[in-house]
């Protein structure tokens, strides 16, 4: 069940796409406050976004630490 911390980081994140750097700013914050069980959902989640919007690909990087 998802938490509200957990949507919320959702909707930043897609509110933030536009912007590379916010992205990855926003990315890392996610993998900072997240509960470890909440952080393989999110990770779905911004491979998502990044299929969409394929330029923030370079915040993959994030998802690999």
């Amino acid at each position: 069940m998802p938490t509200a911390m957990l949507e919320y980081t959702k909707v930043i994140l897609n509110k933030v796409s536009f912007d590379t750097s916010l992205f990855c700013k926003e990315v890392k914050k996610a993998l900072q406050r997240l509960m470890p069980y909440e952080i393989e959902e999110i990770k779905m989640y911004i491979q998502l976004i990044v299929q969409q919007n394929p330029n923030l690909d370079v915040c993959l990087i994030h998802l690999e630490a």
